[in-house]
C-alpha cells in the first residue's frame, strides 16, 4: 500500500498536507507543519501464501497479512545457494524450496527476517572467498528453477491487482505521447539495468511498435552479464552503442586518479559525453526530442526530486520523461516476473544494482559478489587502487583500499602531477587596471584562441602582428578582449575592455573568467565534458596521434551563450576533479 507521509511526524497525509503542529522557537506561536509529504510504501507478509504482497489482505487467500517491509526484492535460486553457504548450512540447496526475499541487510526466509553482516562477509580473505566459490560451483547445477517458479506463480496471483494498476497507468502515461512525436523523435535511455529494461518494454506495449530506438551507453565497465544481456537485446531491438573510443579507462585513473563518490568523473567521460555524442548524431536537425528513462524516485535521494517529465536542455530541445518514476524495486521485479521478458542475469547472483561494476557507489554486497563471481577483474582493480594509494603516499596503502577510503577521496589533485597544471600564474599590469600578465605551463598555438570564441569574434588583423596582438570583438564590432602573445612564447598579456565578460559583475570576475579558460587550455584531457555542456554542438574536442589535444569552436554555430565557460568550477571539468586542498 501507498500513502503520503509527514517525515517529520510520520502522520499519513492523504491530502499531501500534515494535520500537526510545531512551535516557532522564537516567538512560541503554535505554527502549521511545513513538511513536504513523501510517499512511503507499506508492504505485508501473507504467511499462508509464503509471499510478500501490496494489500494487507491477501488477494489470493485473503489472509491478513503482517508487515514487512518498505520495498523489498525477490532473491534467486543462485543467491539462495551463496546465502546457504555464508550462513554455514550443511546442504547449500536448503533454501530450494523456501520463499526468500531481501531488503538492505535483511533477508526474510518464509517471512522470518535474517539479519546478516555484510561486512564480515566482505572483510573474508580472497582464501576463504575462493573456498567458498569452490562449493557454490559444486551445487549450481543442481538448481531446481520449477520450485523457485511455484513461488514466483504465487507472487504474481497474490499482486494481480498491483501489477495491473501500475502497468495500465504507465502504458496510459506514455500513449499520452502519441501523436506529439514520431519514433525519429524519440529512444529509450537503455543501460540494461533492470529499470531501463522495463521502460522499454512499457514504451513499446505502448506504443504497439518495436520501432523505438534503444542508446546504450557502453562505459566499458559493465559487468560481463549486462554485455551479454545487452547483446541478446541487440538481436530483437533496434539499439545504438554510444561508447568513447579514445580514452582509456585505466590510463585515466593513472593520469587523474580513480574516480570517487564525490569526484564521479568516470560518468562524464565514458557515459555522458559519449551517450550527448549519439544523440546529436542520430537526430540530426530535430529540434525536439523525446527520451524514455527509467529514473526511479526511491533510488536515491537526488532522484526523488526528479520530475516525471522535464527538460534537458542540454541537447537542443529534450523532453525527458520517467513512466516509472513512482516505482518501488517491489513493482519493478512484480512486473518483470508477471511479463517474463527478458533480464540482465546479474540480478540472479544477489546484485541490487548493474551499473558499472568497480563504481565507487556500489556497496560492501556488490564488491563483496564482485570477489566471488569476478575474481580476476577485483584483483586486477585492486592492484590498480593500491598503486594509486602508494602514488600519494598514503600510510597504509591496501588498509586505504580495503577500508574503502578511495571511494570517499576528496583531495583529488593531492600527489597527481597533472593538477599542477590548474594553476595559472598572473599579476596585475603595474600601468592599466584592466590589463594582466600570465606565464602559462603551454606555449601558444594558432588554436588558443579557439578558447576565445565564446567571448566574441577573432580578429587578426587589427592588432600589432610584432606584439602577437589579437583582437576579440563582439556583434557590433566593438572590441571586448585584447591578446597579446607571440606564437611559441608562454607570456601573454589580456587586456580587457568589457568588465561585464560572460555575465561578469565587475573587472575581478571578468578576468576570472579568462582563467577558465586559461585552465583549459592547459589542462584539456579531451574528457567530453564541454562537448557535453553546449546544446548548439559547436565544440569539437579531439585527441590527436601525437598526443595533443585539438580544441575547436564552430564559429557558425557557436550564439556565444558562454555556458562552456561558466559552466564547470574553475571553466573545466578536469580542474573541478583534480581540485587541490592546501593548506590555508
Amino acid at each position: 500500500m501507498r500513502e503520503l507521509v509527514c517525515p517529520k511526524h510520520m502522520c499519513r497525509t492523504p491530502l499531501g498536507k500534515c494535520m500537526e503542529w510545531d512551535v516557532n522557537e522564537a516567538t512560541g506561536e503554535r505554527i502549521e507543519c511545513q513538511e513536504t509529504s513523501v510517499m512511503s510504501t507499506t508492504l505485508y507478509w501473507c504467511e499462508k501464501c509464503n509471499v510478500p504482497t501490496y494489500e494487507e489482505y491477501c488477494p489470493l487467500c485473503g489472509n491478513k497479512g503482517e508487515y514487512i517491509s518498505t520495498d523489498i526484492r525477490p532473491v534467486f535460486p543462485e543467491e539462495k545457494v551463496l546465502l546457504a553457504i555464508l550462513l554455514g548450512k550443511e546442504n547449500p540447496l536448503c533454501f530450494e524450496e523456501a520463499s526468500v526475499w531481501n531488503t538492505m541487510n535483511f533477508y526474510f526466509i518464509d517471512g522470518k527476517k535474517v539479519q546478516v553482516s555484510i561486512k564480515d562477509f566482505n572483510s573474508k580473505s580472497l582464501n576463504d572467498i575462493g573456498a567458498i566459490k569452490k562449493i557454490y560451483d559444486d551445487y549450481i547445477g543442481q538448481i531446481d528453477y520449477n520450485k523457485f517458479n511455484m513461488i514466483v506463480q504465487r507472487f504474481i496471483k497474490a499482486n494481480s491487482n498491483r501489477y495491473s494498476e501500475i502497468t495500465d497507468e504507465a502504458i496510459s502515461f506514455v500513449q499520452g505521447y502519441l501523436g506529439k512525436y514520431s519514433f525519429d523523435d524519440m529512444f529509450v535511455s537503455f543501460s540494461g539495468g533492470k529499470d531501463s529494461t522495463v521502460t522499454s518494454d512499457i514504451v513499446r506495449r505502448a506504443f504497439s511498435s518495436n520501432k523505438v530506438c534503444h542508446i546504450f551507453g557502453d562505459t566499458t565497465l559493465e559487468f560481463p552479464l549486462t554485455d551479454e544481456y545487452r547483446k541478446r537485446f541487440q538481436k530483437e531491438h533496434r539499439v545504438l552503442l554510444a561508447k568513447n573510443y579514445s580514452k582509456n579507462f585505466e590510463e585515466l585513473c593513472e593520469q587523474i586518479g580513480p574516480p570517487s563518490r564525490v569526484m564521479r568523473w568516470c560518468c562524464t567521460v565514458f557515459k555522458t559525453g559519449a551517450i550527448t555524442q549519439m544523440i546529436t548524431s542520430a537526430f540530426k536537425n530535430r529540434t525536439d526530442i523525446l527520451s524514455f528513462q527509467g529514473i526511479r524516485h526511491s533510488e536515491s535521494v537526488s532522484r526523488s526530486k526528479y520530475e516525471r517529465e522535464s527538460e534537458n536542455s542540454k541537447i537542443t530541445k529534450q523532453t525527458v520523461v520517467a513512466p516509472i518514476i513512482e516505482w518501488t524495486d517491489f513493482d519493478v521485479w512484480l512486473y518483470i516476473l508477471t511479463t517474463n521478458i527478458d533480464f540482465n542475469d546479474a540480478y540472479r547472483l544477489g546484485y541490487s544494482r548493474v551499473g558499472c561494476w568497480c563504481c565507487p557507489n556500489n556497496g560492501a554486497w556488490s564488491e563483496f559478489l564482485s570477489k566471488v563471481h569476478m575474481k580476476e577483474q577485483y584483483m586486477h582493480w585492486r592492484e590498480l587502487l593500491v598503486n594509486f594509494a602508494k602514488k600519494i603516499e598514503k600510510p597504509d596503502p591496501e588498509e586505504y583500499i580495503d577500508e574503502g577510503g578511495w571511494k570517499a577521496r576528496q583531495g583529488g589533485g593531492n600527489g597527481i602531477g597533472v593538477a599542477e597544471r590548474s594553476i595559472i600564474s598572473y599579476e596585475p599590469c603595474a600601468t592599466e587596471d584592466n590589463a594582466f600578465n600570465y606565464v602559462l605551463q603551454k606555449p601558444i598555438t594558432t588554436e588558443f584562441y579557439e578558447l576565445f570564441k565564446p567571448f566574441g569574434y577573432i580578429n587578426m588583423q587589427l592588432g600589432n602582428e610584432r606584439l602577437g596582438e589579437v583582437y576579440i570583438l563582439d556583434k557590433k564590432g566593438n572590441v571586448v578582449l585584447i591578446l597579446q602573445g607571440r606564437i611559441g612564447s608562454t607570456k601573454l598579456k589580456v587586456i580587457i575592455k568589457k568588465e561585464n565578460l560572460a555575465g561578469a559583475t565587475n573587472l575581478r570576475v571578468s578576468e576570472g573568467k579568462i582563467q577558465c579558460q586559461l585552465t583549459k587550455y592547459q589542462m584539456c584531457i579531451d574528457c567530453k565534458a564541454c562537448e557535453s555542456v553546449c546544446k548548439y554542438n559547436a565544440i569539437k574536442i579531439k585527441e590527436l596521434d601525437d598526443g595533443s589535444i585539438s580544441y575547436k569552436i564552430d564559429d557558425k554555430k557557436c550564439v556565444r551563450c558562454t555556458e562552456c565557460v561558466n559552466h564547470f568550477t574553475a571553466g573545466c571539468y578536469v580542474r573541478k576533479v583534480l581540485t587541490i586542498k592546501r593548506e590555508e
